[in-house]
C-alpha cells in the first residue's frame, strides 16, 4: 500500500464541476492499493500518516505530526500509484488491487483516519471517479510512504 503525502496550505477535490471535499492547512494524501494489501496494511499506513513528522516545530524542524498540529487530511484514491513502471514507456497495472478490494481498503483507511483525527478533519475523494485535485503545496514537502509488499 502506498501513500503519497504532500503538506498543503489548502487542497480540494472536484468531480463533474462540483467541489466534493476541501481542507485548509494539512496533508493531501494519494492512496494506492496493491494486490496482497489487506486490513493490516491499511491500519499501519494510516497510523504512519497520522504520526509522520512533517510539520515544523518552533525551531523550524519537521518534528510535528498531523496529530500534533491538529490539521486536516484529504485522502484521494489513486489507482495509478500501483503502476508497474519498471520497463517500457507505458505503465502496467497488474500490481493494482481489484477495484472491490481497493475500495474496501480505502474505506477502512478513511474510517481509521476519522477515528484518529475526527470526522470533520478528514476529507475524501470519490473512488473510481474522474477527479480534479487542486492544491497549494507547502514547502514543497512531499513523501512516499509504503507499507507491505511495495515497502519491503
Amino acid at each position: 500500500m502506498k501513500g503519497l503525502i504532500q503538506r498543503v496550505s489548502h487542497a480540494s477535490v472536484t468531480v463533474d464541476g462540483e467541489q466534493i471535499a476541501s481542507i485548509d492547512a494539512g496533508l493531501l494524501m494519494l492512496l494506492g492499493v496493491e494486490k496482497g494489501d489487506g486490513e493490516r496494511e491499511a491500519r499501519e499506513l494510516c497510523r504512519k500518516i497520522l504520526t509522520y513528522r512533517v510539520f515544523p516545530d518552533d525551531a523550524g524542524r519537521m518534528n510535528r505530526s498531523l496529530l500534533d498540529v491538529g490539521s486536516s487530511l484529504l485522502v484521494v484514491p489513486q489507482f495509478t500509484l500501483a503502476a508497474d513502471t519498471s520497463s517500457g514507456t507505458r505503465p502496467g497495472f497488474s500490481l493494482a488491487a481489484s477495484p472491490e478490494d481497493a475500495n474496501r481498503l480505502y474505506r477502512l483507511f478513511l474510517a481509521e483516519a476519522r477515528a484518529g483525527l475526527g470526522v470533520e478533519k478528514v476529507g475524501e475523494g470519490r473512488f473510481g471517479a474522474d477527479m480534479k485535485v487542486g492544491l497549494l503545496n507547502d514547502g514543497p514537502v512531499t513523501f512516499m510512504l509504503e507499507i507491505g509488499q511495495s515497502g519491503r
